[in-house]
């Protein structure tokens, strides 16, 4: 299969790619970015359930009026970034 790219701009990111990774060629830079991306379709197939529960969660905890108001959530957020996971 041949590809051709007539995006100057696709192409430059193909080419920053390979220079990030070390790939040696377009191709292995671009098999990398499929295997990467299955590997991320694949986590969010098997977690949808906790992922969905956890978005469930937090919707019932605002509708309980538990949310953060917007003036403190920038204190809230940074406060949780920086505790050791």
């Amino acid at each position: 299969m041949n590809i051709e790219i007539h995006d100057m701009a696709r192409e430059a990111r193909i080419q920053k790619q390979i220079q990030a990774t070390g790939a040696a060629s377009a191709e292995e830079a671009l098999l990398r970015l499929v295997e990467t991306q299955e590997e991320k379709d694949r986590w969010l197939l098997e977690s949808r359930d906790a992922i969905n529960t956890k978005i469930r969660r937090g919707i019932e905890q605002l509708d309980r009026g538990e949310g953060i108001p917007e003036d403190q959530l920038d204190a809230y957020l940074t406060d949780v970034k920086a505790q050791p996971e």
